[in-house]
């Protein structure tokens, strides 16, 4: 098995790895780091997240920069603050024991002043964030025209985030004739883009096909009707109890409500989202990486440089917006070598969504049930017997208390006591699950027969069905919203239940949603001038009073959107909508 010191690394580097515990390079370290020490080239990188990809840049960069200088020579470039402070903490450890050593991090979120103050001590590497970088260069903080090296860390998610103008303004402004380093996970064409353009003839390392997943990643996937979405969360956490995981949101409104919502039920978690002040990022980071907090739920950015080993399972609780953030959203388990599970939860309606994934990533996902309250409390109860036959027992700290505890149990059996202590940490699960229902929906309640939110049957082109009455709400497609968002903003907000929802229609600028007929003035109360927390959009609903095409005293002409073209009806939406959206 090949080792470090067989890659040409320097003594002071190798002793540093050491004292990091690093013995055997992975794939990618043996093939970059001799590469990127012996040749002066440009370098494209593809691999997975938690694949070594750090040491495998960081390493010969440390080797190459000289430290007896002041000046820039260096500059990594990455999406996030938390990969920013990540990457700046590993190379500060791999070059622990270089005399002079200045990397400094710079990013978004933090004062600017101290970043010039550390900045105009010499800075040999800046490890950076685009947003800030450009900032900083406008206002002549930072120096890069002697640059040797870039590092383009996480390529695919910067320019997912929106930094591509940024990326091609800084990489003009440095030396033609410096190196650049391009890492990414997935290879989109904008990635190939930067490459064609700014790197001269790259050699090119690929660890396992592009765009897939890590080997030893486990998929699945538990299709759930939408109402059920959290109560699957919290059965698929009981049914692991050692689980220590990511849960993914779509944003950052709903990453807060799941953490609430699950720190009120009782469960050791956060949240991590774009709200947070670098300062509370910061502190819920910590907690996580020393385990002070069992569960971390964020949003898709925040999470970007989360390098946390023994992460056991990735829960998505939404799919991803753009599929390939999947892979990097799974790429957070099973890191180091170690294996993983990542778990989606679908609807009906987003099945055919698992399939694509399955193309992106280049894996079989598995189809699996959710468990049931039995399976859950047996899986509790072995687990905490577990932990009490482990568990040290600590004689000269106990021995004091012993005679008062032997009194208490006098007259009991073994099993007596011993089902008592399993009882006095277990009753609440029984309690929980007993008579729990049945969470999995079953194969032939498919999406392709139906509108409704829960995948169940009508005839397209009907009106509202029998006994249920239907609204217009003023957010569409504009807004992001989709059939979940509207259904959980029924349900949360009007105190109805997802059997009480019927069919949910989504348009561009607006939508439709059917109720239960009784629930018609609570709907009304509770959503109009509700202010979504996402974008401060302002929620109105009207009863939709038109009757079903072909019905008696119905419209006959094609009706637009719900409502008959030219009508009273469409025409005072559309200007409502023109005022409202600006157009």
């Amino acid at each position: 098995m090949t080792t470090f010191n067989e890659l040409g690394l320097r003594e002071d580097i190798l002793k540093a790895i050491s004292l990091l515990g690093f013995n055997h390079p992975t794939p990618i370290q043996q093939q970059a780091i001799p590469m990127l020490l012996n040749e002066n080239t440009d370098l494209v990188g593809l691999a997975q997240t938690g694949t070594g990809k750090t040491a495998a840049f960081g390493l010969p960069l440390i080797s190459k920069i000289d430290f007896t200088q002041t000046y820039t020579q260096a500059l990594v470039i990455c999406p996030t603050r938390e990969l920013c402070l990540q990457i700046t903490k590993d190379l500060q450890n791999y070059a622990s024991q270089i005399k002079n050593v200045n990397i400094v991090a710079v990013y978004g979120g933090a004062s600017i002043e101290n970043q010039s103050r550390q900045l105009k001590r010499g800075a040999q590497i800046i490890v950076a964030t685009p947003g800030r970088l450009i900032d900083m260069i406008e206002r002549n903080m930072v120096n890069i025209s002697k640059i040797n090296i870039v590092v383009l860390d996480e390529a695919d998610e910067m320019l997912n985030m929106g930094f591509k103008e940024a990326i091609d303004d800084i990489l003009k402004n440095v030396p033609k004739d410096r190196n650049t380093w391009l890492f990414s996970a997935t290879m989109p064409h904008e990635v190939a883009r930067i490459a064609r353009n700014y790197m001269q003839q790259p050699k090119e390392i690929t660890m396992g096909k592009q765009n897939a997943s890590a080997d030893n990643i486990e998929h699945q996937y538990y299709v759930i009707k939408e109402k059920d979405r959290y109560f699957a969360l919290k059965r698929i956490i009981d049914f692991y109890p050692e689980i220590f995981g990511i849960i993914f949101c779509r944003t950052r409104s709903e990453t807060q409500m799941i953490a609430e919502k699950l720190i009120k039920d009782g469960y050791n978690c956060e949240a991590l989202h774009g709200d947070l002040s670098q300062a509370q990022r910061d502190h819920v980071m910590k907690k996580f990486r020393e385990r002070s907090i069992q569960l971390l739920c964020a949003t898709d950015v925040a999470a970007r440089g989360i390098d946390v080993n023994d992460v056991t399972h990735v829960i998505n609780y939404n799919l991803p917006d753009d599929i390939e953030n999947y892979t990097h959203r799974s790429g957070r388990t099973a890191r180091a070598g170690k294996s993983g599970i990542s778990i989606i939860f679908v609807n009906t309606r987003e099945i055919d969504k698992i399939r694509a994934i399955e193309r992106q990533i280049k894996k079989s996902f598995v189809r699996t049930n959710i468990p049931n309250g039995s399976e859950i409390c047996a899986k509790q109860l072995y687990a905490l017997i577990d932990k009490m036959a482990k568990t040290e027992v600590k004689d000269e700290e106990i021995e004091p208390y012993m005679q008062k505890v032997s009194d208490a149990f006098t007259g009991m059996s073994k099993e007596d006591v011993i089902k008592r202590f399993i009882s006095a940490e277990f009753n609440r699960f029984i309690e929980y699950y007993r008579n729990s229902e049945d969470l999995n929906v079953k194969d032939n309640n498919r999406a392709d027969k139906a509108n409704y939110h829960d995948g169940s049957s009508y005839k397209k082109g009907y009106g509202a069905e029998p006994g249920k009455t239907r609204f217009f709400i003023n957010i569409g497609e504009l807004d992001n919203a989709n059939k979940g968002m509207i259904l959980r903003l029924i349900c949360d907000n009007a105190g109805l239940k997802g059997k009480d929802v019927g069919r949910i229609d989504i348009k561009r600028e607006f939508s439709f949603f059917e109720v239960n007929s009784s629930y018609v003035q609570d709907v009304k109360n509770a959503l109009n001038d509700y202010v979504l927390p996402e974008n401060g959009r302002k929620i109105r609903v009207e009863v939709s009073e038109n009757k079903p095409t072909g019905e008696r005293g119905g419209f006959k002409a094609k009706k637009k959107n719900g409502y008959h073209k030219n009508s009273e009806g469409y025409n005072k939406v559309k200007k409502n909508l023109r005022k409202e959206y600006q157009y």
